[in-house]
């Protein structure tokens, strides 16, 4: 069974992840996607991110018409900051024999993958999924290569889908009470409004 795993913020999840999530199981032949929001995000820097609670209710949510999209708390239960490698290491003790993961990120994301916890052993148990940002073109390859040897053989470049949706962008259209129906889910922009989420920048 082939599974995909798309990690991230999702501060919070749009139409975009959605997507990106049903692009990718459509290419891929994925059984299923499961979510993963970060729990403390280590590239994420001193920028503030919403609580974990609100970013779990999101996600489920969003997915919750999608009975193959799955939502894993397993980053937002560790403590400290989050990490990938461990993530997948224990992803992996949840999967059949046979099994094997998929881990999405964004080309924007293929330049910075060799500063990430222990690259080289993630590209060992996991194939990367690399789908295409808006305004970010495919990194040289062969250099990320040199870096990280074996990354090609585990890479898969996906062409689309390109969606052009920010969560930053979200976040400032609610700040200055802008629509956002069109770029969420309606039950996540429902519970954006109630909890008065984003309100303040």
């Amino acid at each position: 069974m082939n599974v995909g795993v798309l990690g991230g913020t999702f501060d919070p999840i749009h139409n975009g992840h959605i997507a990106i999530a049903e692009e990718c199981q459509t290419q891929l032949n994925l059984a299923e996607v499961i979510f993963v929001p970060a729990g403390q995000p280590w590239l994420k820097g001193d920028k503030p991110v919403l609580g974990a609670e609100h970013r779990m209710q999101m996600v489920q949510l969003a997915i919750a018409t999608h009975p193959s999209f799955k939502l894993s708390s397993i980053e937002v239960e560790r403590d400290g900051p989050s990490y990938t490698v461990e993530t997948i290491v224990a992803l992996m003790t949840e999967l059949n024999r046979g099994d094997e993961l998929f881990f999405i990120m964004g080309w924007d994301t293929l330049p910075q993958f060799h500063r990430w916890k222990q690259p080289s052993r993630l590209v060992e148990m996991c194939h990367l999924v690399a789908v295409p940002r808006p305004g970010y073109t495919l990194p040289e390859l062969d250099s990320l290569e040199a870096v990280i040897p074996g990354l090609m053989n585990r890479l898969i470049v996906l062409n689309s889908p390109e969606v052009d949706i920010s969560a930053t962008d979200i976040r400032d259209r609610v700040a200055r009470g802008l629509s956002i129906d069109h770029l969420v889910p309606g039950p996540v922009a429902k519970y954006i409004r109630q909890h008065k989420l984003y309100v303040t920048r």
